[in-house]
């Protein structure tokens, strides 16, 4: 089947350079991250205070008035092991008047609004400090599709989208991330007692080593079933996959002309500089 393994000293120096390079490409040096107290952000945190100096990162917690207490707790850690800037800017009053025309029962479009609005914040906070907005979206989350389109998939660049949550773990642990933060049940924290694992329907752990064999090994489904998996869990997880490739990709162009951006007119990203 393969391995979810990976070494952890060759994908922290990868990281640490890719983040170093890539910003400072563009002429910036200095990096804002989202932390939320999950693992994700905090492993995000990590690389960019190695790889731009602590001085040059600005944490920014983003909390909601139905927060978990341990979320600004956990932050407060990274804060603290890192020794990077750090700003807390609550989004409660920010969100309440478009709340307030959504139903409590609607979670996810409330959950939407609060991961915009906290992008929102960032972006602010990237062109106030002359600084780029760091992604903290994995690779298990952006393949599901477990992302809000322009919230928290949103990002300049994104250490962390070609490393599984499975391994995220690993370079987190390898990096020194708190234990409680690696340890604990990740979670968006949108609403009170949501985590990622109960909102799917599955645990990361299984996801992980199907995605592993569908996208890294290129298995297909008949295959995924003759390694042990549900045809049901595989046909529903490639369902996901598909659905969700719009979040993957820039929106459609109507094409008019013989040069069209996306179409014909393609440059790498980092063209000019």
């Amino acid at each position: 089947m393969g391995s979810l393994d990976i070494n952890t000293s060759l994908a922290r120096r990868i990281l640490v350079n890719f983040l170093r390079d890539e910003i400072h490409r563009t002429g910036l040096s200095r990096a804002v991250v989202g932390l939320s107290g999950g693992i994700d952000s905090a492993l995000a945190c990590f690389l960019a205070a190695e790889a731009l100096g602590p001085g040059n990162v600005l944490a920014v917690r983003m909390p909601y008035k139905t927060s978990a207490a341990d979320s600004l707790a956990h932050a407060q850690q990274v804060i603290d092991q890192t020794g990077m800037q750090s700003e807390t800017f609550a989004i409660t009053d920010m969100v309440e008047l478009l709340l307030a025309t959504i139903p409590e029962t609607d979670a996810k479009r409330r959950g939407n609004v609060m991961a915009r609005a906290r992008m929102i914040v960032l972006y602010d906070r990237s062109a106030a400090t002359r600084a780029l907005v760091i992604g903290t979206s994995n690779k298990t989350e952006i393949l599901l599709g477990y992302t809000t389109l322009f919230g928290d998939s949103a990002s300049a660049l994104n250490p962390l989208g070609d490393l599984y949550k499975t391994q995220v773990r690993q370079l987190a642990r390898a990096l020194g991330v708190p234990a409680p933060i690696i340890d604990k049940p990740p979670s968006a924290d949108l609403w009170p007692g949501q985590t990622d694992e109960g909102e799917m329907g599955l645990t990361y752990e299984h996801v992980d080593q199907l995605l592993y064999l569908l996208v890294d090994q290129r298995y297909r489904l008949e295959e995924c079933v003759e390694a042990g998996f549900e045809r049901a869990f595989v046909e529903r997880v490639l369902t996901l996959m598909r659905q969700n490739q719009f979040k993957r990709m820039p929106p459609i162009v109507a094409k008019l002309s013989n040069r069209t951006v996306g179409y014909d007119f393609l440059y790498l990203r980092d063209w000019g500089t």
